[in-house]
C-alpha cells in the first residue's frame, strides 16, 4: 500500500512514527461493524467545521448593526460564500448526527465502560452544544437573539448570584453588543480545545482498546487498522461527504431553522422560540416542567447522567446479551426521536402546551428510567 511505502520511508522521523504506531498499526478488533465509524466521521466533520468557520470569520463583522448584513453580505457577495455558509450550518447537523449515533452506540454495546474515554467524549459532546448554541447567535436574527435571551437567563436560577452572571454575561443590564463580541470569541476559541479533547479521547481509546459488539476481551483477535478499517472509514466519508454536499448544494438550509434569518427586532417575540432539532429533546425537558428552576436541573441531568453511568455501571456484557435491556435502548430511543419531532417546527402532531403537557413528563420520567435500569442492569 502507498500509506505503508510512506510511513516506512520517513519512520527515522518520530512523529510520522508515532502516527504510524497510533494509526495504521494501531490493533483493532476483526467483529467491530460500521457503527464504529462515526467515531472517524466525526473527526471529518469537525475538520470541516473548523475550516469551513475560518473562512466565514474574515467576512463575520461581530457587531449587532452589521452581524445579521454580514451574514447576507456572506451569502450574496462573497465568492461560494453561500456554499461556505451552507457546509457550516448543514455540517453542524451532521456532526451531531454522527454524534448522537456514536454516543448511542456506546450506550448500546456498553462502551461507557472505558471511563476514561467515556468521560472525555461526554466532555467533548458538553463543549460541542456549547459551540453550536454560540454559533447559533451570532446570525444575530430574530431567533437568534431572543435564544440568547431565553438560553442565558436559564443561568439567573443559581442562588443568590445567578443575576449577577447574567449580567457579566451580557455584559450589560440585556442582549448587547459586548454579548455578541464574547459569544464570537468563545465561539471560535472552543473548536480548538474539543480538538485537543479528541486527541486526549484517541489516547485512551488507544490504551485501553476499542470496544467490540460482544464486550469481550478480544486482544487475541485484532488485526492493524489499516487497510481494511481505512477502506471502511472511507467509504463512510464519501457517503457523508456527498451528503453534506447535497444538503448545501440544493436543500441549502434545510435543517435549519428559517426564523434565524429573519431581521431581528426587539419589540417583537417569536410566537415559538426553540433551537435547532439537535437541541430539542433537551428544549422539550426544559419545557416540561413548570418550575424553572426545576427544568434547568433536569435538562442538565439529562447530560450529566451521561458522566454518571460508568461510575455506576457493573455490567461488562453488551446489550445484545440481555432482552429487557435492548427493550429499554430502543424505548430510549423512541423517546428521543418522540421528543425532537413533537417539538420540531415541521411536525405533524399539534404541539402541546408545556404547562398542561403531561405526555412530555411522562416522556421525561422514562428517559431517566431507562438510564437508571441500564446502570442497574
Amino acid at each position: 500500500m502507498i500509506l505503508n511505502l510512506l510511513f516506512n520511508k520517513y519512520e527515522k522521523i518520530n512523529l510520522m512514527t508515532m502516527m504510524n504506531d497510533s494509526l495504521l498499526k494501531l490493533p483493532t478488533p476483526t467483529n467491530i461493524s460500521y457503527w464504529w465509524n462515526f467515531g472517524s466521521l466525526l473527526g471529518m466533520f469537525l475538520g470541516i467545521q473548523i475550516i469551513s468557520g475560518f473562512i466565514l470569520s474574515m467576512h463575520y463583522c461581530p457587531n449587532t448593526l452589521m452581524a445579521f448584513n454580514s451574514i447576507i453580505h456572506i451569502m450574496q457577495n462573497v465568492n461560494y460564500g453561500w456554499l461556505m455558509h451552507n457546509i457550516h450550518i448543514n455540517g453542524a447537523s451532521m456532526f451531531f448526527i454522527c454524534m448522537y449515533t456514536h454516543i448511542g452506540r456506546g450506550l448500546y454495546y456498553n462502551s461507557f465502560m472505558l471511563k476514561n474515554t467515556w468521560m472525555v467524549g461526554v466532555s467533548i459532546f458538553f463543549i460541542s452544544m456549547a459551540t453550536a448554541f454560540l454559533g447559533y447567535v451570532l446570525p444575530w436574527g430574530q431567533m437568534s437573539f431572543w435564544g440568547a435571551t431565553v438560553i442565558t437567563n436559564l443561568v439567573s436560577t443559581i442562588p443568590y448570584m445567578g443575576t449577577m452572571i447574567v449580567q457579566w454575561l451580557w455584559g450589560g443590564f440585556s442582549i448587547n453588543n459586548a454579548t455578541l463580541n464574547r459569544f464570537y470569541s468563545i465561539h471560535f476559541i472552543l473548536p480548538f480545545m474539543i480538538l485537543m479533547m479528541v486527541l486526549l479521547h484517541l489516547f485512551f481509546l488507544h490504551n485501553t482498546g476499542s470496544s467490540n459488539p460482544l464486550g469481550l476481551n478480544s486482544n487475541y483477535n485484532k488485526i492493524p487498522f489499516n487497510s481494511y478499517f481505512t477502506l471502511k472509514d472511507m467509504f463512510g466519508f464519501m457517503i457523508f461527504y456527498l451528503s453534506l454536499l447535497l444538503l448545501s448544494y440544493n436543500i441549502l438550509m434545510y435543517l435549519e431553522t428559517q426564523t434565524i434569518l429573519s431581521l431581528q427586532i426587539q419589540l417583537v417575540t417569536p410566537v415559538h422560540i426553540q433551537p435547532e432539532w439537535y437541541f430539542l429533546f433537551a428544549y422539550a425537558i426544559l419545557r416540561s416542567i413548570p418550575s424553572k428552576l426545576g427544568g434547568v436541573l433536569a435538562l442538565l441531568m439529562s447530560i450529566m447522567i451521561l458522566y454518571i453511568m460508568p461510575l455506576m455501571s457493573t455490567s461488562m456484557n453488551t446489550m445484545g446479551f440481555y432482552p429487557f435491556s435492548q427493550f429499554l435502548y430502543w424505548t430510549f430511543i423512541n423517546i428521543f426521536y418522540f421528543t425532537n419531532l413533537n417539538w420540531s417546527p415541521t411536525n405533524w402532531m399539534p404541539l402541546c402546551s408545556p404547562k398542561t403537557n403531561f405526555i412530555f413528563i411522562l416522556l421525561l420520567m422514562f428517559y431517566f428510567i431507562v438510564y437508571i435500569m441500564q446502570m442497574l442492569s
